[in-house]
């Protein structure tokens, strides 16, 4: 599992990003892959998967 902080979330929309802890790199969140409801700031933890235009984060849940 991949950790890192909720960078934006925009629930309207359904979509965000996620800074990861170890590298700084931004991964794109859509709603569907989220476990928990999360908002800016949050600390996550989270895998990457494939998807139409590059990673995502699924399985996001949130962390202490």
């Amino acid at each position: 599992m991949k950790k890192g902080t909720v960078k934006f979330f925009n629930e309207t929309k359904g979509f965000g990003f996620i800074i990861e802890n170890e590298t700084n790199e931004s991964h794109f969140v859509h709603i569907s892959g989220l476990i928990h409801k999360v908002s800016e700031g949050d600390p996550v933890e989270y895998e990457l998967e494939e998807g139409k235009k590059g990673m995502n984060a699924v399985n996001v849940r949130l962390t202490d």
